[in-house]
């Protein structure tokens, strides 16, 4: 009786020990999954995030790019490329430095409703400053798409009628916002071929490196920034070109083109200048109806350039000129009246905002959300 009393004994602590464990298991897998899913929650939740532009960008429709899907992460130029090119995937977060590749400009066409974005100090860049192998994206015949929070870096200017960083061809309902462009070979962003309902906030357009001397296109410095509409003979774009630059800053560097305008109706409202090698800042070419509002020129040459004065309409409402020197009036003619609502700040705050945190250039946390 008493062998069995012991034998008994020893089974049941045995089995107190076993279940005890079991019991101990299956809290730390439970925690495992818990903390998984919390992690998948928050994931999906900052990916739920709809951002709508605001300006141009917000009629015809609107601007929600890629909206709730969950982000691609991509890391390399194949991923990038691949994402990009995938119409399936609507939403592609860049992580660190991807190089493209020699003559590896990326084409990105024919697709509806995509965001790319990047996580902080994301940067493509490209160091080939050849005529056909220069560049870094080209988006064309594309609608309704997001761009945010990236460094375009581009080799440096060289007058080869190369290609800019970034371009927007035939193009409807784009928001670029937070992004910094500098030192494309022929331009840093340029905006062409009847392209249309275009926001680009909070941008930073700058050159870094010396322009290269000596190309076949004749000007030993091409540091000019954003060129909209390709010649005076493309009518095709009348009626098209409805643009907004807003919170963005041509900074150091850039000698033109900030932007140049052809046809459209573009309005070019609390934005820093302050390129002290500037020769012309705003200029109205052909056709061009411009808008110049509440922005404040410093330390520039001719903010406003009339060019061949053949501009449609180009009208300065409270501005603020320091330092500047040539043309800063326009053409007394009243441009065209913005079909949307905007919150257009006091020229007192305007530089502060456009040079402090989360101002102008790739200055967010990601996919975050700006308002105007």
């Amino acid at each position: 009786m008493k062998t069995n009393y012991l034998r008994n004994l020893g089974i049941t602590v045995l089995m107190t020990f076993i279940f005890a464990g079991c019991q101990k298991n299956e809290t730390t897998d439970t925690g495992i999954a818990n903390t998984d899913t919390a992690s998948a929650t928050a994931e999906v939740a900052a990916a739920a995030t709809t951002c709508t532009a605001q300006a141009w960008a917000s009629v015809n429709g609107g601007t929600k790019g890629g909206d709730t899907a969950k982000p691609t992460v991509v890391a390399t130029y194949d991923a990038l490329k691949a994402a990009i090119q995938n119409t399936a995937i609507k939403v592609i977060q860049v992580n660190g430095t991807i190089t493209i590749p020699s003559g590896g400009r990326i084409s990105f066409q024919d697709q509806t409703g995509k965001t790319i974005f990047g996580s902080p100090g994301a940067t493509l860049v490209s160091t080939d400053q050849t005529k056909d192998k220069s560049g870094i994206i080209y988006i064309k015949r594309c609608k309704d798409i997001i761009i945010r929070n990236l460094i375009f870096d581009g080799p440096g200017a060289y007058d080869v009628d190369g290609w800019d960083n970034a371009t927007l061809d035939a193009c409807t309902n784009v928001w670029v916002d937070h992004c910094e462009f500098r030192d494309g070979v022929d331009g840093n962003f340029d905006i062409k071929n009847t392209s249309d309902y275009i926001t680009v906030s909070y941008c930073k357009f700058n050159y870094l490196k010396a322009p290269k001397a000596g190309g076949p296109g004749g000007a030993d410095d091409h540091r000019f920034s954003d060129l909209i509409g390709s010649s005076d003979g493309a009518t095709a774009d009348r009626g098209h070109f409805r643009i907004t630059f807003v919170r963005c800053w041509w900074a150091q560097g850039c000698v033109a083109r900030m932007p140049r305008v052809r046809f459209g109706q573009v309005h070019v409202v609390n934005n820093y200048f302050s390129s002290t090698v500037s020769k012309s800042c705003i200029q109205a070419g052909f056709e061009a109806n411009l808008l110049v509002e509440s922005n404040i020129f410093e330390n520039v040459k001719n903010p406003i350039d009339l060019m061949d004065k053949n501009a449609t309409a180009v009208q300065l409402k409270n501005n603020v000129f320091t330092n500047t020197s040539g043309t800063a009036a326009g053409n007394g003619v009243t441009a065209f009246t913005p079909p949307y609502s905007i919150a257009v700040l006091d020229t007192a705050v305007v530089k502060s905002t456009i040079t402090g945190t989360n101002g102008a250039g790739a200055t967010l946390a990601g996919n975050s959300c700006s308002s105007l």
